[in-house]
């Protein structure tokens, strides 16, 4: 009923910068939690950063300042904007949203997953 779509990784040099996106499609009435998480193999999969429907974002230390998450509006595609990348950020990034369906049903879905390298 939900299905997130990711776009925008890629590989880029130490400083430089991506923009990450996740378009929601389906029978959604609301996006009241947007999430962006990274991993990579053998690792955990943490969270990078989070959007509520509030406005309200926080962010993983590691990224403060640098990564911003943000929503188009009152669309259902929400975004990270990485800039001054740096090696260590190298990793699957997925979104994730939590929110609720037409029929009030609370949905929680994953994206497939993009690759974001950044070579020193």
């Amino acid at each position: 009923q939900v299905q997130l779509v990711e776009s925008g990784g890629g590989s880029v040099q130490a400083g430089g910068s991506l923009r990450l996106s996740c378009a929601a499609s389906g029978t959604i009435s609301s996006l009241d939690t947007m999430n962006w998480y990274r991993q990579n193999p053998g690792k955990r999969r943490d969270l990078v950063a989070r959007l509520l429907s509030d406005r309200s974002t926080t962010y993983a230390d590691a990224v403060k300042g640098r990564f911003t998450i943000f929503r188009d509006g009152a669309k259902t595609t929400f975004y990270l904007e990485m800039t001054d990348l740096k090696p260590e950020d190298t990793a699957v990034y997925y979104c994730n949203a939590i929110g609720h369906l037409w029929d009030d049903d609370v949905y929680e879905e994953w994206g497939q997953g993009t690759q974001v390298t950044v070579a020193s």
